[in-house]
């Protein structure tokens, strides 16, 4: 019995709890009056990352490749969609720490 609901779980809910983590360009970034704002290429679209430069995770990316991670509706510091933001893998920042997060607008 113990095997089905294990079984059930991997197969059905995992992917539910599955976090939509995607490649991204960071094009640049600028920080205005404390507000830092990210310009990315999300699968070709256009995308800006906002954050307060006084939260915590709140960093200018360089330009380059990163991956994105979308967080759960109400999940994150920000009252939008949030994002966190993870350096590509094989860096030395890589290490499965969160580089940022952000408030994602659609541009």
């Amino acid at each position: 019995m113990k095997q089905g609901i294990l079984l059930f779980l991997l197969i059905f809910a995992a992917p539910l709890f599955a976090q939509d983590k995607s490649p991204i360009t960071v094009k640049d970034s600028t920080v205005n009056n404390g507000v830092v704002m990210v310009n990315i290429y999300e699968s070709g679209k256009p995308f800006e990352l906002q954050c307060n430069q006084s939260a915590p995770y709140c960093k200018a990316p360089q330009p380059g490749s990163y991956w994105m991670v979308r967080l759960p509706k109400h999940h994150g510091i920000y009252d939008c969609a949030n994002v966190d933001l993870y350096s590509q893998p094989g860096t030395p920042e890589s290490q499965d720490k969160v580089f940022g997060e952000y408030c994602i607008n659609e541009r």
